[in-house]
């Protein structure tokens, strides 16, 4: 990769003929500013790995808190879901806008507004007594959530221009957020066992305050581009609608079905909305997505097997927590530190082993070989009896998360190397949204057949603990073939190295 330049002047990315394969040296905008000491880059790491770990940590703790949330605020089984609806519709419909915004506005500026609504926000929900208040308050917390992690990825690799000190920069930023969301299950447990539900929220109050006085002096002061580079007004409402309507129609799938006139009406208005962008994009003066991002084979490749590889692995974080509750009867706190080895292992993998890795063989092998292993687990998960053995028939699971220790740093680098230093943070946004995209449809259609299954089951006999496990065991077996498409499409689409290989548009 190419080192920052300290240029004072940047082309508009309008005018950019091709995209690169990795953060243009000389276009960059944050590069004169960027913070040129090791020590002081590592601090701006820590940073974005904070706010990384809040958001993430949040996303899951929420999940062992609804039961109590439903009895003291008094939500109804149906309402009770938009306690993480709100939260993801706002934080995946305005990934792509606020990357973009990042790039023309500063990412500084946006990583540090983003972080104060989310404190803000998290605060807010911590003190609600109502479910509107609740509500409202999740979504202002995917608001900023998206805001602040939109622009993360972008000022990492603008910090990072070495291929080994950004290789490890990526593996701890990755391993934040599979930790974060183990942990979150742990402590959603303790801290509403111990005390009650509010302080989940109440928790991010002194984190977001911690990440936003480093940020200050830690992130790198970027300019951006100005908006005469891409304000684009009617291009921002059409692809947040486009998204809002999509993510609002695949999350509510489980209760109106995927052939209802509400699925199809609103993924019907979401596609129009979408193509609707796409075009804008492409005759507009100044759009805010520039389509020459999308002609890099590795942007478009690495971010089509991220989708494949979350929506598959939503099997695996969330139906195994619910295999260990409502199967093997173990409660909040007990599932989450049954969970723990997973996030103990993919950390070992990814901070100490995976930079090496990714250099010897390069990311693409190191990302194959990440898949396989998860494929593995997810066929072994496939074979779950009823009464399962912590010791025999899950600790071997958790371990093969070794798989997604291997496989997510080296996505990250490939994801964000087909970006130039203009679009880094429109890369990041990119990056992110598909990996909410693909959690949304892993939600809906892996929960959703595996729901189908456990009622089919129970209705020819079975109890409910094997009706239940029926159910989870399609759901495995559809995520190892979400695995083995996403194997495919990485062998296909990929680069060896993108370390060592510089053609443009690859």
């Amino acid at each position: 990769m190419p080192a920052a330049s300290t240029s004072a002047s940047a082309p508009s990315p309008t005018t950019d003929p091709s995209p690169t394969t990795g953060p243009s040296p000389t276009t960059d905008p944050t590069a004169a500013a960027a913070p040129r000491g090791l020590r002081s880059r590592w601090t701006a790491l820590t940073v974005l790995s904070t706010g990384m770990l809040m958001t993430i940590l949040d996303g899951s703790i929420v999940t062992v808190a609804m039961p109590a949330i439903q009895s003291d605020l008094g939500f109804s089984p149906a309402s009770l879901s938009w306690v993480v609806n709100a939260y993801l519709i706002a934080f995946g419909s305005l990934l792509l806008l606020a990357g973009r915004l990042g790039d023309l506005l500063g990412r500084k500026r946006m990583f540090l507004a983003g972080t104060a609504v989310f404190t803000g926000a998290s605060v807010l929900a911590g003190f609600a007594a109502s479910p509107t208040v609740l509500i409202a308050a999740r979504f202002l917390q995917g608001i900023g959530s998206a805001m602040a992690s939109a622009v993360s990825l972008g000022i990492l690799i603008t910090l990072f221009t070495a291929p080994r000190e950004r290789a490890k920069a990526i593996a701890v930023f990755s391993f934040t957020g599979a930790a974060g969301a183990s942990l979150g299950q742990v402590l959603g447990g303790v801290l509403t066992d111990a005390l009650d539900w509010h302080w989940i929220f109440f928790i991010n109050l002194p984190i977001g305050l911690a990440a936003l006085l480093l940020a200050l002096p830690a992130l790198p002061a970027d300019r951006g581009l100005g908006l005469g580079a891409g304000a684009d007004v009617l291009g921002a409402a059409l692809v947040t609608g486009g998204l809002m309507t999509g993510i609002y129609s695949v999350v509510k799938v489980e209760q109106y079905g995927w052939t209802s006139p509400h699925t199809l009406g609103l993924g019907a208005l979401s596609l129009a909305l979408l193509a609707a962008f796409t075009l804008r994009q492409a005759k507009a003066r100044t759009p805010l997505v520039p389509l020459r991002i999308f002609r890099s084979r590795t942007v478009v490749g690495a971010n089509l097997v991220q989708m494949l590889m979350v929506a598959a692995l939503f099997s695996f974080q969330i139906l195994v927590a619910l295999y260990l509750q409502k199967v093997l009867g173990y409660g909040a706190a007990a599932t989450g530190l049954a969970m723990l080895p997973a996030a103990l292992v993919i950390g070992a993998v990814s901070l100490g082993v995976s930079a090496r890795l990714n250099a010897r063989f390069g990311e693409r092998n190191v990302l194959l070989a990440g898949l396989a292993l998860l494929v593995l687990a997810l066929g072994l998960l496939t074979r779950l009896p009823v009464h399962a053995d912590y010791a025999t028939d899950l600790l071997p699971v958790m371990l093969l998360a070794a798989g997604f220790g291997l496989a997510l740093p080296a996505l990250t680098t490939l994801g964000m190397s087909g970006a130039d230093g203009n679009d880094a943070g429109l890369a990041s946004g990119l990056f992110n949204t598909t990996q909410q995209i693909g959690m949304a449809l892993g939600v809906a259609v892996l929960s959703t057949l595996a729901a189908s299954r456990t009622e089919s089951s129970a209705r020819s006999g079975s109890t409910p603990a094997e009706a239940l496990t029926s159910g989870y065991h399609l759901a495995f077996a559809l995520g190892a073939a979400l695995l083995l498409a996403a194997i495919a499409l990485a062998a296909t689409l990929l680069p060896g190295d993108v370390s060592r290989e510089t053609s443009p548009g690859r």
